[in-house]
């Protein structure tokens, strides 16, 4: 008896999915900016007017890559010195010293940086667009 009221009782649970979640359509709110942002808008900005704009996709995700080089590249290299190396990620490769916003784990798929050497600064800015920009 008991064995056929569990039966029952997971049958029931199983056939009544819960009702999905209304979707919240508020506008998220944000914050003041802090003064580093500054350094992403410099950059876009200088990669937007040069047309250098990549897309870059993987299996799951599809990111736009915004170059900046010269000043607006220099400035976040600099800007970038004590968050590199706070989080440790700073690294050397092909002669050019890179810092990053966050450690690269694996390659450098999804990661904002910047790079110097060679005689030129450029910095790299991804934003992730989703399957639209497939």
């Amino acid at each position: 008896m008991m064995r056929r009221l569990a039966l029952f009782l997971i049958g029931a649970c199983a056939s009544h999915p819960p009702a999905p979640a209304t979707p919240d359509y508020h506008p998220i709110a944000g914050d003041p900016v802090p003064a580093v942002a500054s350094l992403y808008t410099d950059c876009l900005s200088d990669a937007i007017a040069n047309h250098r704009v990549r897309r870059a996709t993987d299996p799951d995700t599809t990111l736009l890559l915004f170059t900046c080089t010269g000043a607006a590249a220099g400035a976040m290299f600099d800007g970038l010195a004590a968050w590199s190396a706070k989080i440790g990620s700073q690294f050397e490769s092909a002669g050019r010293t890179f810092r990053s916003t966050a450690r690269v784990r694996h390659d450098l798929f999804g990661v904002d940086y910047c790079a110097r050497g060679g005689g030129a600064d450029e910095c790299v800015l991804t934003i992730n667009v989703g399957p639209f920009a497939r």
